[in-house]
């Protein structure tokens, strides 16, 4: 049992500070990123939010800039 987990822990530590340890991360994670953002404007669109957002950012600025 001692030598299996020994194997573990430096198989382990090799591939968190070997050469490749984050080799195609980035791209699961952009990946990723961009399926929540396109299911969040899905979302705000299949619900009828859009104009709304819209609306309400446009009076957000409008009262900062002091517009009428």
């Amino acid at each position: 049992m001692s030598d299996g987990f020994s194997r573990w822990a430096r198989t382990v530590v090799s591939r968190m500070r070997g050469k490749g340890r984050d080799a195609g991360a980035g791209f699961v994670e952009y990946a990723g990123l961009l399926i929540i953002i396109a299911g969040i404007f899905t979302l705000v669109d299949s619900l009828g939010l859009d104009n709304l957002i819209s609306t309400a950012i446009l009076n957000a600025v409008t009262d900062v800039i002091g517009g009428g």
